[in-house]
């Protein structure tokens, strides 16, 4: 493997302390309280960063993309001016390149670096994602985001560019067992994805929410690195964002806590129009991550035993469980949340909760007071109204 190229060993020569993290699309070097993010002259297919200008416009997008979820990271795109060997950040001289400029945070607090993920930080990312979700606006309705097109290219896409890598044999044959899955369930889901353009669940989302760009920062999440180079991966359903992160706490052996995070982003979002879905997405996602160790095996002439990893799981997220339906009463008090909880993290199950969906009834958040409606929310109408949405969501 080749280093990194005379500009970034000169910026690192004139930063004191300076250190470089690389990934297969970017340069990011740390000095001090700050960073620099440099992005490589590729054009992957599904990114093209093969000119200055597309650079620049990508470091652009990057910092106005990413000032939504952690807007105290993001502070600026800057040139790299001077010369090959003696460059600086803003300074005098022609452009060399282009950098998005960062407030540093430690490298180990992002929590794929974890030895687990607790409820605590599942429950919270939950609530923020379902939140961020609730305040970007739907895509363009003139636009093909969305689409069942749009929606099935990127899935489909995948296989062609892991193959053009020229993998090694067991790749092939598992791209091979997995492939007719994912072009069938993307016919079996044209009306949905049709719905759910129409109902304005298609927005302009990070469009990467795996484990490796959230960081936990004084006792909170901070999401960072969404996507800025292609407008078609961040234009995308909702739920398609949230089953990304979900399949990736099952690839790191926490299947309850994906389930957890499921429960809690519903529980706040209340999107359960998304679910049809939710296994196609996190296939999808799974090959997403295989198609990255692929090009990072590639780059590194390295082993494929992550991609191979990614691949077994989506297999296995392509096979759901049968259907079952369980029930649950008892007053008020008795453990039902507590047991249900449980249950639903152990099986792999979607609850419904008939005091949460009964106060969305009357326009109530989870936690809200009901106080203040007039009447309340426990006459007998809200009860009838409760009864019936439950009846729907359990039959949706």
């Amino acid at each position: 493997m080749s280093g990194p190229p005379t500009l970034i060993r000169a910026l690192l020569a004139r930063l004191p302390g300076a250190r470089l993290i690389e990934t297969h699309i970017s340069w990011v070097i740390l000095a001090g309280d700050h960073a620099w993010k440099l992005k490589k002259p590729l054009d992957l297919g599904f990114l093209d960063f093969s000119t200055l200008e597309k650079r620049r416009h990508a470091c652009e997008e990057e910092v106005r993309l990413n000032r939504r979820l952690a807007p105290q990271i993001y502070l600026e795109a800057v040139p790299v001016t001077g010369s090959e060997t003696a460059p600086s950040f803003g300074g005098p001289g022609p452009v060399l390149e282009w950098a998005v400029k960062m407030r540093a945070f430690p490298a180990d607090a992002t929590l794929d670096r974890q030895a687990r993920i607790e409820p605590e930080q599942v429950d919270a990312i939950a609530e923020r994602v379902a939140a961020f979700h609730g305040e970007i606006a739907p895509a363009p309705p003139d636009s093909d985001f969305g689409t069942p097109e749009a929606v099935r290219a990127p899935v489909e896409q995948n296989f062609a560019q892991i193959r053009a890598l020229q993998p090694p044999p067991e790749v092939l044959a598992a791209l091979d067992r997995l492939e007719p899955w994912c072009r069938a369930e993307g016919v079996r889901l044209e009306d949905h994805f049709r719905r759910r353009r129409e109902g304005g669940f298609v927005r302009e989302c990070h469009g990467d929410l795996h484990l490796g760009n959230i960081a936990w920062v004084d006792d909170a999440p901070l999401i960072f690195d969404g996507i800025e180079f292609n407008a078609g991966l961040r234009f995308i359903d909702v739920f398609n964002e949230i089953a990304f992160l979900a399949m990736d706490l099952w690839h790191r052996g926490q299947p309850q806590m994906a389930w957890r995070l499921l429960d809690r982003y519903l529980t706040f979002g209340g999107d359960h129009a998304g679910l049809p879905a939710l296994r196609y997405y996190m296939v999808y996602r799974a090959m997403v991550r295989a198609k990255v160790a692929a090009i990072r095996a590639a780059q590194e002439g390295g082993a494929h035993a992550e991609c191979l990893d990614y691949l077994s799981l989506a297999q296995t997220l392509s096979r759901p469980p049968p259907p079952a339906l369980l029930l649950m009463h008892g007053v008020s008090g008795s453990g039902k949340t507590v047991l249900s909880q449980q249950l639903l993290e152990d099986l792999g199950a979607i609850r419904l909760r008939s005091d949460v969906e009964r106060k969305r009834l009357f326009g109530l958040g989870p936690l809200d007071s009901s106080d203040a409606i007039p009447g309340g929310i426990y006459t007998a109408e809200a009860s009838r109204r409760t009864r019936d949405r439950l009846l729907a969501l359990a039959e949706g």
